[in-house]
């Protein structure tokens, strides 16, 4: 679970471990009210089912009700190294789960650990992200839409690198060019929330290790493509929400106007424990139709 290599510079940020800080609307409705689960990690086993179950209910019971469930991916345990074997155990305890203790529209996008990429399986047509995005009926792993006056746009960031031995975050060229084609086709009035699963813009990377002044990450703890994307948001100040996941700890970073949440893990540290000082838990954000939010971590 190690994470390095070079962090520089950033500035202008907002650093709350696991606070719900400014943007709020509390005289007004929400237009929208979503719950952000991410880094579920399911499998049958540390009592994983019962407890995500226990999270489900927990989100289904907030008052108001939220309207819609936003997974942000790392669904399943893990299909890096796994046989087809595991990976069908896996997803069928998902499928179950959610058929059976979720009545809420539920949207999801991929994390790395629902990607297969175990090397003696590279000729079969599920390698890759296919057999994730058949289980979940996605065509591709990202999309938009628009729901109560926003635009959710959901990416996909998780991508190997070029020694195609690990993988690393950021969008491609061909993906990034479709994200600005989707903000300048959408009203400049209309707010616009994005999900990743890789954190977009996080401060999380310099508490990460224990070692002060040698603050180090890999390309797959953050986008590696942060600035070309937060430039492309300048260019869109009604982009004004983003949500992520991968480091199972709770951040929030204001920059250039945009709020970048990183919400937890609803397994916590992989289901055996809290991750550092973030307890298990899932984001619960009330959207408004002027772009403002209200957001916080629920520890369930």
């Amino acid at each position: 679970m190690e994470r390095r290599s070079a962090l520089k510079n950033i500035g202008g940020l907002l650093l709350a471990p696991s606070l719900a800080l400014g943007n709020t609307k509390s005289a007004a409705k929400p237009s929208l009210r979503i719950a952000h689960i991410t880094d579920v990690h399911l499998k049958d086993k540390f009592d994983a089912p019962a407890r995500f179950t226990r999270c489900l209910y927990h989100l289904q019971q907030q008052t108001p009700k939220a309207d819609m469930v936003l997974n942000g991916g790392d669904i399943v345990f893990d299909m890096n190294k796994e046989n087809i074997g595991t990976i069908n155990d896996q997803w069928k305890l998902v499928q179950n789960i959610m058929k059976n203790e979720c009545s809420l529209p539920v949207h999801y996008c991929l994390g790395n650990h629902d990607i297969w990429w175990y090397e003696d399986d590279k000729g079969q047509a599920i390698y890759g992200k296919k057999y994730a995005l058949d289980k979940l009926q996605l065509v591709k792993p990202y999309y938009s839409m628009v729901k109560n006056g926003w635009k959710i746009i959901v990416l996909d960031s998780v991508h190997l690198d070029i020694d195609n031995t690990w993988y690393i975050g950021k969008l491609g060229d061909e993906q990034f060019n479709w994200l600005s084609d989707e903000l300048k086709a959408t009203d400049a009035a209309m707010p616009v929330m994005v999900m990743s699963h890789i954190p977009i813009l996080t401060a999380l990377l310099m508490i990460e290790d224990d070692i002060v002044n040698k603050w180090t990450m890999l390309g797959g703890d953050m986008h590696t493509d942060t600035a070309k994307i937060i430039n492309l948001f300048y260019q869109h100040p009604n982009v004004k929400l983003c949500l992520s996941g991968h480091l199972h700890m709770r951040d929030k970073v204001v920059y250039n106007n945009v709020t970048y949440l990183c919400n937890g893990a609803v397994s916590g540290a992989w289901w055996e424990g809290n991750r550092r000082e973030t307890a298990p838990g899932y984001g619960l954000i009330d959207l408004y139709a002027d772009g403002t939010f209200d957001e916080k971590y629920v520890n369930y």
